[in-house]
């Protein structure tokens, strides 16, 4: 990590917060824009193995993992069949992101789900949303639904034209990663946004997992083009 970023939060974020009587530092690392063709050991090894420190936790963002897995898809490349059309008009967009409001997005999570899972989700959510119930779609369709990624306005190219679906085994990447940074820091990947977060797999127990989410519940990586999709968390 360079002396420019070390130790600073971004843009509209603070640096430090409060969790359980603790407070903790979280702290971006910036890196290049990666690409599908990089490798998730050596974005780690440049951007974050000399930056952390014994006791520390590593969290990257599922979206860096994904992309150096091939899981990301140009728009050009992803046909929707008519029930991606259908179902995509009835999710609700946010400014923090497409979700699967949109054809290509919903295509892939047919195929990443299942298509009886999916309309189970969307049957579900259309009862209980008519009832002030809110979430039910993103609870029967699961995680790997819940992490496809589609282009938003703020999204960096190339990823402004594409989808990114949710890596492949991100316990066994945490892992992979902990043994990387010479196991002095814990290691988590995830998913977060504006709206909350998700742990996809880490080297913590569960009690460990659901402290982290409200660790990063404001999201100090940020939702636009910060180009942090890695960070430190760190306790003061």
């Amino acid at each position: 990590m360079t002396q420019e970023n070390e130790g600073k939060a971004n843009e509209g974020k603070t640096l430090e917060t409060n969790v359980d009587g603790k407070k903790y530092a979280r702290i971006p690392l910036r890196t290049r824009v990666v690409m599908p063709e990089d490798d998730i050991d050596q974005i780690v090894t440049e951007y974050a193995k000399d930056a952390v420190q014994p006791g520390d936790l590593l969290f990257v963002t599922e979206k860096i993992v994904a992309i150096t897995q091939g899981r990301s898809y140009r728009l050009d490349e992803i046909q929707p069949r008519r029930l991606a059309l259908f179902l995509s008009k009835y999710v609700t967009r946010t400014p923090y992101g497409i979700g699967l409001g949109m054809p290509e997005t919903m295509e892939m999570a047919l195929r990443e789900c299942g298509t009886p899972r999916i309309l189970l989700a969307a049957a579900v959510a259309a009862v209980t949303k008519a009832f002030g119930r809110k979430g039910d779609f993103y609870r029967i369709a699961g995680d790997k639904a819940r992490a496809i990624d589609g282009p938003t306005k703020h999204t960096i190219p190339p990823y402004n034209e594409a989808v990114v679906l949710g890596p492949k085994n991100p316990r066994q990447v945490a892992t992979h990663l902990k043994a990387l940074v010479g196991g002095k820091a814990d290691v988590a990947v995830v998913d977060i946004n504006d709206l909350g977060g998700n742990i996809l797999g880490s080297t913590l127990d569960k009690a460990g997992e659901q402290r982290l989410v409200r660790i990063l519940k404001d999201n100090p990586l940020g939702q636009g083009r910060e180009s942090t999709p890695m960070g430190i968390i760190r306790t003061v």
